[in-house]
């Protein structure tokens, strides 16, 4: 195999693992959003809204990914740059959400595979 190849292969594999982590945060935002009472404190309307606000960047994420070659490479970076710092801004407050830690774990994870992902593009 070549170094090409084995670079191609790589681009893949990250590629589909950030899809994945996406789809995986994506899921556990929206559920942890709907699990904040709607008419609760401030900080649960804060959880609420970055849950829901992670979700459908997560979700666009997975989306734009998994378009094979429609998308140019400038915009991917951009998506997957605004998806791995919007998961973190979940995860801060996730943090201080008592129950929400694997909530927490997933965005942090989603963001490690953004980056991961990122370092196979030019």
């Amino acid at each position: 195999m070549t170094t090409s190849q084995q670079e191609l292969f790589r681009f893949l594999e990250d590629r589909f693992a950030c899809a994945q982590a996406c789809t995986e945060c994506a899921r556990a935002c929206a559920l942890r959003a709907s699990l904040v009472d709607p008419d609760g404190t401030e900080n649960q309307e804060l959880v609420r809204r970055k849950g829901i606000m992670c979700a459908e960047v997560c979700d666009a994420t997975c989306r734009v990914l998994s378009e094979q070659n429609q998308v140019d490479e400038s915009s991917i970076r951009a998506q997957v740059e605004w998806c791995r710092t919007v998961c973190l801004e979940a995860a801060h407050v996730f943090d201080r959400q008592p129950g929400a830690e694997d909530s927490a774990a997933a965005c942090r994870a989603c963001a490690r595979a953004c980056t991961d992902f990122l370092a196979t593009l030019n």
